[in-house]
Formats: C-alpha cells, sequence, structure tokens
C-alpha cells in the first residue's frame, strides 16, 4: 500500500481554477472508480493552501490517478497556478483510525 500527501499553495486569483479542475477529478473518479484508490483534497483556512492525500495499491503500483484524463489536466498546467510548488512526501502509517475505511 502506497500512501502520498502532496501540498501546494496557489495564486489567490486561481484558487476557484483549482478547485474546479479537481471537481472533474473527482467526477472521473466516481464514473470509473479505480481499484484500489482512496483520494481525499482538502483546501485550508487560507483559501489558496491544498493538501491531498492518496492511498492506493495496485499490481504494478502505479497510482491510479495519473492515468486519469481530469488528473493529467490538473496537473500540466499546476505551476502556472501555483505560489509554492507541489510538494509530494510519502507517508509511512504509524497507526489510524478508520482513516482509510470505507
Amino acid at each position: 500500500m502506497n500512501r502520498v500527501m502532496v501540498r501546494y499553495r496557489v495564486k489567490a486569483d486561481r484558487a476557484a481554477e483549482n478547485e474546479a479542475f479537481i471537481a472533474r477529478v473527482f467526477e472521473q473518479l466516481a464514473s470509473e472508480r479505480p481499484e484500489g484508490l482512496r483520494y481525499a483534497s482538502f483546501k485550508l483556512d487560507d483559501g489558496v493552501s491544498f493538501i491531498h492525500i492518496a492511498s492506493y495499491e495496485a499490481a504494478d503500483g502505479a497510482n491510479p490517478l495519473r492515468g486519469l484524463s481530469t488528473f493529467k489536466a490538473f496537473t500540466a498546467a499546476i505551476a502556472n497556478r501555483c505560489v509554492e510548488a507541489p510538494v509530494v512526501v510519502e507517508l509511512n502509517e504509524v497507526r489510524s483510525y478508520r482513516f482509510f475505511d470505507d
């Protein structure tokens, strides 16, 4: 099981655009329902900082998000929207309570 967290900060005038990209990713997830993927996106109180947490388990070890057309569109121009570039952190679970359960 792989778990990652991505955090970044967008330009204030691009926050709504960023949320629209995220919404499209979740729409495609809802329709395609990729196996072994759990994914959440959060906006912090400042309105411009975002955190994404993904947990995935795939036979080939690949993150299913990367295969989605909407995710490719979301990440293609993210550098233009950001004040602080995305930082990817691998998460190693110590303990959790129902965090990744259905």
